[in-house]
């Protein structure tokens, strides 16, 4: 009861247990003499999150989130792990309805921030790709009120327009960035050009759509004074782990396992890194999309339909929603309703020389195909 509450000195009783968290990380993120770095977006948080961090740690005491401890609590405890002395905070944002990216730097007080891309994610919560811009944008918004320094891709058109005007440092393809750079090899793994660094950056990530990922890294390495090499050390040495864009190789097999999370901007490009690959006996295993909300048939028969035009082997959908879209749609692809009853039949097919994409959304677990 309250009374016994009360006469322990390491209890506070409080009104609100979640307001009083979110209070305290701004109290403490504002006694820190620190700069932090806001990361929001759809797509590619996390992997710009440990670039950055790696590039940044060569030259700064710096901190980033554990994990993916990126929600209303999870930006809290991440705020009041950071140890006095720090100098950088790299803070991932991650939001699925409006108003949660606001609120989320008026806690943090970000005086940086990237917003990766905006993509089809959390539809279910932001209703549209309009309301996804509005909620990736309030990252911009709180920025503009605190006269702070955006890194924006200079290949988004709508990212550009949103942030037009403000303080922004750009990078990308486009010539006219302030950060430029090309992908001179795809496979195994991207290799980077930079512009004005007369050198080749080798990476040990796959995927074009780890190139915007890596050059933000690079922007923001050489705004903070990151010495060339240092920058080049700290991308090259990076080896993604956790089901994100990994390379694995099992017996005779390749599997590409980017079974993280999906939604239906990451399938996309997935798919299209995956079918420009110069390989044989390609096989697409995709699962299920979640959180779409009543978009949730129309888009996995995107995929479904776009699958079908491409060159691979073999296609297996896995779980509930791809089985629903299949109904109705014309496909030759295999359909499982878990990675349980998946397995069963993997096992005993005896591939061998085959490279595999795994991509599906955290919930279907594609991983435990290969992992466990």
């Amino acid at each position: 009861d309250e009374m016994h509450f009360q006469e322990q000195d390491q209890i506070v009783l409080v009104e609100n247990v979640l307001s009083t968290l979110q209070q305290l990380a701004n109290y403490h993120r504002r006694k820190l003499n620190l700069k932090v770095l806001a990361i929001g977006g759809s797509n590619g948080k996390t992997t710009t999150k440990e670039l950055i961090y790696r590039v940044l740690e060569t030259s700064f005491k710096t901190f980033s989130t554990k994990g993916n401890f990126n929600n209303h609590i999870g930006v809290p405890l991440t705020l009041l792990s950071i140890a006095k002395g720090t100098e950088i905070a790299v803070i991932e944002m991650g939001a699925n309805h409006l108003g949660e990216t606001a609120m989320l730097c008026e806690i943090a007080e970000p005086d940086y921030g990237i917003i990766t891309n905006n993509g089809r994610d959390h539809l279910e919560g932001y209703g549209s790709i309009e309301g996804v811009r509005k909620g990736n944008g309030e990252l911009y918004h709180f920025l503009r009120r605190k006269n702070g320094t955006a890194f924006v891709c200079a290949d988004q058109p709508d990212l550009m327009e949103m942030s037009d005007g403000m303080k922004r440092i750009t990078y990308g393809k486009s010539e006219n960035a302030n950060c430029t750079g090309k992908i001179i090899r795809h496979f195994p793994f991207l290799n980077l050009q930079l512009r004005h660094a007369n050198c080749e950056l080798p990476t040990q990530l796959i995927g074009q759509y780890n190139f915007d990922n890596i050059m933000a890294a690079v922007a923001i390495g050489e705004f903070f004074k990151v010495s060339p090499e240092n920058i080049q050390h700290a991308i090259a040495s990076y080896v993604p782990s956790n089901n994100r864009s990994q390379l694995l190789q099992q017996g005779y097999n390749t599997f590409i396992l980017d079974a993280y999370n999906a939604n239906p901007s990451s399938m996309q490009a997935a798919l299209e890194s995956f079918s420009m690959m110069p390989a044989d006996n390609k096989v697409a295993i995709l699962g299920d999309m979640l959180e779409l909300g009543i978009v949730s048939k129309h888009e996995h028969e995107q995929v479904i339909a776009y699958v079908q035009k491409e060159k691979f082997s073999k296609v297996i959908f896995v779980g509930e929603e791809f089985g629903k879209a299949m109904k109705e749609a014309t496909t030759t692809a295999i359909h499982f309703k878990n990675v349980q009853e998946l397995k069963k039949w993997f096992d005993q097919q005896h591939f061998s020389d085959h490279i595999f994409l795994l991509k599906g959304s955290r919930l279907i677990g594609l991983e435990k195909l290969v992992v466990g």
